[in-house]
């Protein structure tokens, strides 16, 4: 039977989400839940389509058109996630939904429709000089104990998280999305990039329940750092994470990331640890190199209306860099405020 695309609904969605789940090339950000989350959280447009034959689900392609005066107007899958674009088990699946996603941007009127691609860029899609890079490793795990689960690091990463237990730290795991978003908002106002709003991690929690937890790390049982952590398949994620300024010099981040990926190995049988994606030149990049973990090019790619041009809106580009020193020294009150309106346009 012929191949259709079809809108996704309420009642696709379980279907939707058990092919994400069966198929090997989708990933954590190809599930249903985040269409919700970005209307909702952003008011963005979502246009979730999938293709069916013979009554079968047969490729998913999340889609959300991100339009701002600020930052321009991009058809994306997906926004705020790190992979993306069609996910098919077939190529005539594949053919029709990359079909339906510029037949849409035409409709649209959408200057720029992008596919945030793992592996290479879609044949006959633009493509760019790598912006980020994700970092994913396997997690070994021959026992069921601590002192095994530490090749999984650097000596030098085993030094700090040994440092970290003989100053007392020790963490939590639960849901309390609001104590890290106390944490994250210091973290990313030190950093100059606008916040994202408290909503948005509690539609996250309430969107994925189960797969999304909180680590927190705790000094003299005050929180001093805290990530949330995606859990897909035998994935692990650290998503959403940060630090006070004491964090550093107590190696509460190393100890964080050390204490995520060993829950999700000993307690959820987690098999991969994906660091999640950062841009080169910078002091996260720098981080997660230092674990141990290969650089590996994300190779977004892009169908271009006539006379558009590829968005650059990241913290690298050269005419920001006044905006993102002023940021810095903005009272955190205020960062909280400006923060959520501007990011929504930043996906």
């Amino acid at each position: 039977m012929a191949i259709r695309i079809r809108e996704l609904d309420a009642t696709a969605e379980p279907a939707w989400d058990a092919f994400v789940q069966a198929t090997p090339a989708a990933t954590f950000f190809h599930l249903s839940g985040w269409a919700g989350v970005i209307r909702q959280a952003f008011g963005h447009a979502t246009h979730y389509a999938y293709a069916e034959q013979d009554g079968a689900i047969v490729g998913v392609l999340p889609l959300a058109r991100m339009k701002t005066l600020l930052f321009g107007d991009v058809l994306a899958s997906t926004p705020f996630c790190v992979y993306g674009g069609s996910v098919a088990v077939t190529p005539e699946a594949a053919a029709a939904l990359e079909d339906h996603a510029v037949s849409l941007q035409r409709r649209l009127g959408a200057p720029c429709l992008e596919f945030r691609r793992h592996e290479q860029p879609d044949p006959g899609w633009e493509g760019r000089p790598p912006l980020y890079y994700t970092f994913r490793k396997p997690i070994i795990v021959t026992g069921d104990d601590t002192k095994d689960m530490e090749r999984n690091i650097p000596r030098k990463q085993r030094a700090e998280v040994r440092k970290a237990i003989k100053r007392g730290l020790r963490s939590v795991c639960d849901t309390d999305v609001d104590r890290l978003h106390r944490i994250y908002a210091e973290s990313v106002r030190n950093l100059g990039s606008p916040v994202f709003s408290r909503r948005y991690f509690r539609l996250l929690a309430k969107a994925f329940p189960g797969a999304c937890d909180v680590t927190t790390v705790l000094h003299e049982d005050r929180p001093v750092s805290a990530v949330m952590s995606m859990h897909f398949r035998d994935q692990v994620l650290p998503y959403y994470g940060g630090g006070t300024r004491e964090a550093r010099t107590l190696s509460a981040n190393d100890f964080m990331y050390w204490e995520v990926m060993r829950r999700a190995a000993l307690e959820r049988g987690a098999r991969l640890f994906d660091f999640g994606r950062s841009k080169a030149g910078t002091g996260a990049f720098s981080f997660k190199h230092n674990w141990g973990i290969e650089a590996e090019p994300l190779n977004y790619c892009y169908r271009l209306a006539k006379g558009a041009r590829i968005p650059d809106n990241n913290p690298n580009n050269p005419k920001y860099k006044m905006i993102i020193a002023a940021w810095k020294r903005l009272p955190l009150r205020v960062a909280n405020l400006l923060g959520p309106p501007l990011v929504r346009g930043l996906g």
